[in-house]
């Protein structure tokens, strides 16, 4: 099937010394890649890197020094040209190399050529959506994960999102630093309080948000293959803001953070805000707490929130439709799920990646689907 013209699409992808690839260019036309191959054999090192063309550390949150391909000197590349609203635009990212301990250190950005600040500046330009195998008990893990979850979900509706969740964390390591060290200037924790509370409703506001977009597309009718799901936001300033103005929910965090200044201190940590919220996952048709489900059943869910999620940032932005990372997706999935996966992405006109380990899982894929096997890091295409 043609790609939509309003569809994001890779259409060439450059590695240079990622992972296990010293050197990689593929060139792709269609709506659905699917790579295939032996475990360790490179496939979700190639999703990984196509993951660093949006901002953050990519798929598994790999330190930059990780990624350098054994045995190379220096860092790595990576660079695409993808087909943007019928624009053709070319992305970049790459690490010169660092100490061991590097996973502070920046990467380099570029688009067409010319360098950028930071890797936010990619979100205007790329929108990636992505389900790994880790993920399969995020429902059920701990809060951070699916806090992690909910911010890469309201980043790819908004690009600003990731800049408020970096600068929020910013400013609560230093809060925590300085409570810790004791000795600090009153006026200028007030301030770096004042500029926390502006983050931290701006983060909430965000999430918030986005849940009430995805919910729009979270209903008993909006996939006949993958269960719908009930979400919901377990957090002080995301409750406050649904019934009051973001400015008073900020004056009450601003107080709340200089009401406990001591307890905090005490802790080693501040004990309340957007860093503590969680989101809350229940099936609908069951209406059991994700927790309560089947590891399938959770994948299953997990599925369904980010088509029903793309659908959403289709209708929203634009038509902007973000490029979906799916490794071992349909693993452990039956016949009748595999293909309703499949009927869903190819209705849904994104462009997806693929991995398995065995090309007969997707038998029933469109006719149009590249396939690619891959072996210790070289790619060859298969009928």
């Amino acid at each position: 099937m043609a790609l939509q013209a309003q569809s994001l699409a890779v259409r060439q992808l450059t590695l240079k010394d990622f992972r296990n690839y010293a050197d990689l260019r593929l060139d792709v036309a269609s709506q659905a890649i699917v790579l295939t191959g032996e475990n360790g054999a490179g496939k979700t090192n190639l999703l990984e890197a196509l993951s660093l063309l949006a901002p953050g550390r990519g798929l598994r949150m790999a330190s930059f020094d990780e990624l350098t391909r054994h045995g190379a000197q220096g860092g790595w590349a990576v660079a695409a040209k993808i087909m943007a609203a019928g624009s053709d635009i070319t992305l970049g990212t790459a690490y010169d190399g660092g100490p061991a301990d590097a996973r502070s250190a920046p990467r380099r950005t570029m688009i067409d050529g010319i360098p950028r600040k930071s890797s936010g500046s990619l979100a205007r330009y790329m929108r990636v959506l992505w389900l790994t195998p880790a993920m399969d008990r995020i429902l059920s893990g701990p809060a951070g994960d699916r806090r992690r979850l909910l911010d890469r979900l309201a980043t790819a509706m908004d690009p600003d999102h990731q800049a408020r969740a970096s600068n929020f964390d910013k400013l609560l390591r230093e809060r925590n630093r300085l409570l810790v060290k004791g000795a600090h200037d009153p006026l200028w924790l007030a301030s770096l309080e004042h500029r926390m509370a502006e983050e931290a409703v701006a983060l909430a506001a965000g999430r918030v948000a986005s849940i009430a977009t995805l919910k729009t597309h979270l209903k008993p009718e909006s996939s006949p293959s993958f269960p719908w799901v009930n979400l919901t936001l377990d957090g002080d300033l995301e409750r406050d803001l649904e019934t009051t103005p973001a400015v008073q929910v900020e004056d009450r965090y601003r107080r709340m953070l200089s009401d406990s200044r001591t307890l905090d201190r005490a802790a080693g940590r501040t004990l309340k805000g957007p860093h503590r919220s969680d989101l809350n996952v229940v099936h609908g048709p069951k209406g059991l707490e994700a927790a309560a489900c089947s590891t399938g059943e959770q994948k299953a869910m997990l599925i369904g929130m980010v088509l029903a999620h793309a659908k959403a940032m289709k209708n929203t932005i634009g038509g902007m439709l973000p490029v979906l990372l799916l490794d071992e997706v349909v693993a452990h999935l039956d016949l009748e799920r595999r293909s309703g996966l499949f009927r869903e992405l190819r209705d849904l006109g994104a462009q997806c990646w693929l991995t398995g380990t065995d090309r007969a899982l997707f038998g029933n894929m469109d006719d149009h689907t590249e396939f690619y096997a891959i072996k210790e890091g070289v790619l060859a295409p298969i009928g």
